[in-house]
């Protein structure tokens, strides 16, 4: 089941094992967040877009009786992803599908979705950008293979009129990310800027948009703060983390 360099983590306080690589990928925060923002229908499609090793994918499972689908290109994470879902027992309800973003549509229909989830590349490649010399490790990050606006307009094509889209992305590009959204009829419903620590900057942002969904009406919700003053998970952090899901 392992490869070099793999190991299997437990994801927190679900009962669900995932393999890991150091070398090659490991979830964070990032998808945590992502899967806990995202409300599930009870049955239904939900797709995860640039789905890594299948965290959120995994993550979700347990919210939803739906058909989960995680897309991701890189073979080595895709792979990893399939054998997780083997691991768990979960190859009826979750897929891992191998490829580009831009081909999705041969293998899921247009407008056929109900939720679509992703976790994204979060930095722009400029002249000067700093990218880390693992390929793996920069694909993940860096928007070398897909970018903002393909990842939102792949979002809008699968899903159905008013289905919903989440994404987790830096508070820097916040703006970017809503025009991206409005353009590609996706109108931003509810937002959670999320916080290291009280005082600090935020440094992650959860959206949800919905596909064809009437202008205005966006919550800003309370603040997420994810460590208090001593470095210690907050309460709200260890309700997500480590205790019963009580949606």
């Amino acid at each position: 089941m392992l490869k070099a360099d793999e190991r299997i983590d437990q994801l927190f306080r679900l009962d669900i094992q995932i393999i890991q690589s150091p070398s090659v990928f490991s979830y964070s925060m990032d998808a945590v967040l992502l899967a806990d923002f995202a409300q599930l229908p009870k049955r239904g499609t939900i797709v995860d877009l640039c789905a890594g090793n299948g965290a959120v994918g995994l993550f979700m499972s347990p919210k939803t009786n739906g058909q989960i689908i995680g897309v991701e290109l890189q073979e080595r994470l895709a792979d990893m992803a399939q054998r997780s879902i083997e691991l768990n027992d979960l190859t009826d309800q979750v897929t891992m599908l191998n490829m580009d973003l831009k081909d999705v549509n041969t293998k899921i229909h247009k407008d056929s979705v109900d939720i679509v989830t992703c976790n994204p590349p979060y930095f722009k490649v400029e002249p000067n950008s700093q990218k880390n010399p693992n390929q793996h490790l920069a694909l993940a990050r860096h928007e070398i293979a897909t970018d903002l606006r393909t990842v939102v307009q792949t979002m809008s094509g699968l899903l159905k009129m008013n289905g919903k889209g989440y994404l987790i992305h830096r508070p820097e590009r916040f703006l970017e990310i809503c025009d991206e959204l409005r353009a590609a009829r996706m109108e931003p419903k509810r937002v959670r800027f999320v916080y290291p620590k009280a005082g600090k900057e935020a440094n992650m942002v959860l959206i949800e948009a919905v596909k064809d969904g009437k202008k205005g009406g966006l919550r800003m919700l309370p603040e997420l703060t994810i460590y208090d003053q001593d470095s210690h998970y907050t309460p709200e952090m260890r309700t997500k983390l480590f205790m019963a899901d009580n949606d």
